[in-house]
């Protein structure tokens, strides 16, 4: 095929670029803007566009199909042109249902966890040496790229990510997968800016519900009250498959689960990556792994980037990264730290439209009461760039509650950075960067 991507430059767009070049196919793409690890990754394969920005040259009737990432606008130059041709466009999640039609379609949805509960079934399969097909959230160790299409394996393995395809396709992206085999992590209410209610956010799932194929299963967090209602309302024809926690234990900071062949130790900490790890548990059970060899290989599991990720281990404290932006996964972490360790120290950036917005900034009140500090950092020139309401110190108090101390300078959070106090551990939780502070080298002396 003869493909050209309009956004090349995104986190999943320019991996899917990178899968379908190893596959033979030819390649090209344009984008506005393009940042690591993309443009490295991109310009090491041929794939980096020589100039940025959108060239309606580019689109041509020797094109087999157009793929077309959120990052672009409606009236793109390049999409105008594509339209004008005739040509075949794809939203990055078609084009991924396209190409995997003829395969047993796994897809982990929900919330929360998802990558990690991907990165988990990967591991595993990876371990047991089964190859899979897969598209996963975030780099993860041992793989070279997060698309792979190219395995020869029945199964093709895909997070479902609920937020829309693409400026031309409103529907969320898990809505177009029409999995065999599902996952849902849980439901907690996020992309304010697309669901403006919790009831449209839920809605979502019981739509999802009703494009998995006949026969199909749905492996489900019995403990989240709200998918446990959904899923057990649905008329889907497929079948129901219920998880919950492992039975486990903290010894000497080190987390141990109960298995057939006793207590095991993990890697991995906190109730929410052990719940993660049964909805891996039982996705690997359908595909085929033995309950002994899954336990086998999550044991050496470390982690997906920046999912409670170790970023620095000093002599008196341990440093996590951890995308956790939402407030579900920002008390769940909060939970996990201070269960792991005992004296923590959270530190965690309002980036996304919906952690910025005023109505949505309540939802995030007492997540972070477990932590021994919590500090909240924002800017407030990404406030304005996204258009939003100005927000100000005493907002963002006012909705954590007491005791979270609050920056807007990332500056004076710098400062405050460099003393670690008596903290065992500390995470710095962030989809963004904290406005470019060079966190390696505040936390070298910890």
């Amino acid at each position: 095929m003869n493909v050209h991507f309009i956004a090349i430059g995104g986190s999943a767009m320019h991996n899917l670029a990178i899968a379908l070049q190893q596959g033979g196919h030819t390649v090209t793409g344009s984008d506005d803007q393009i940042f690591e690890p993309s443009r490295g990754r991109l310009e090491s394969k041929g794939l980096l566009p020589a100039q940025e920005g959108w060239f309606p040259e580019r689109v041509h009737e020797g094109l087999d199909a157009i793929i077309l990432g959120m990052h672009a606008r409606q009236e793109n130059p390049e999409l105008a042109r594509a339209q004008e041709l005739g040509l075949r466009i794809y939203s990055y999640p078609e084009f991924l249902h396209e190409v995997s039609k003829d395969m047993t379609r796994v897809v982990v949805a929900g919330s929360h966890g998802k990558t990690t509960t991907t990165a988990m079934v990967l591991h595993v399969m990876n371990h047991v040496g089964q190859p899979v097909n897969y598209m996963v959230g975030a780099q993860l160790a041992g793989f070279d790229c997060m698309v792979e299409l190219q395995s020869g394996s029945e199964f093709m393995v895909m997070e479902g990510d609920e937020y829309l395809s693409s400026p031309i396709d409103r529907r969320p992206k898990f809505h177009l997968y029409k999995p065999n085999i599902t996952a849902i992590t849980g439901i907690a209410w996020d992309h304010i800016n697309v669901f403006p209610t919790f009831e449209d956010y839920v809605d979502q799932f019981r739509l999802y519900l009703d494009t998995v194929e006949a026969g199909g299963a749905v492996i489900y967090n019995e403990r989240d009250a709200v998918l446990k209602e959904v899923v057990e309302t649905s008329s889907a024809t497929v079948k129901h498959f219920a998880y919950s926690l492992p039975n486990y234990e903290i010894i000497d900071g080190q987390t141990f689960i109960e298995t057939p062949e006793g207590m095991m130790p993990l890697q991995v900490f906190g109730a929410h990556n052990l719940s993660n790890m049964e909805a891996a548990r039982w996705l690997c059970l359908e595909m085929g792994v033995q309950e002994e060899e899954f336990y086998d290989a999550i044991m050496s599991f470390s982690g997906a980037q920046n999912r409670m990720e170790v970023f620095h281990e000093g002599t008196q404290t341990k440093v996590f990264r951890d995308f956790a932006h939402a407030p579900s996964k920002v008390g769940a972490s909060v939970k996990a730290l201070k269960e792991q360790f005992g004296q923590v120290r959270v530190v965690l950036e309002l980036h996304t439209f919906s952690s910025l917005n005023p109505e949505f900034l309540p939802q995030y009140h007492g997540v972070m009461d477990g932590a021994d500090e919590a500090w909240v950092y924002y800017s407030p020139a990404a406030v304005a760039h996204k258009k939003l309401p100005p927000l100000s110190k005493a907002d963002v108090s006012e909705a954590f509650g007491p005791g979270v101390k609050v920056f807007d300078d990332a500056r004076v959070l710098e400062l405050a950075l460099q003393n670690n106090g008596s903290n065992k551990a500390m995470a710095l939780m962030s989809s963004g960067n904290f406005s470019g502070l060079d966190l390696k080298a505040i936390v070298s002396h910890y």
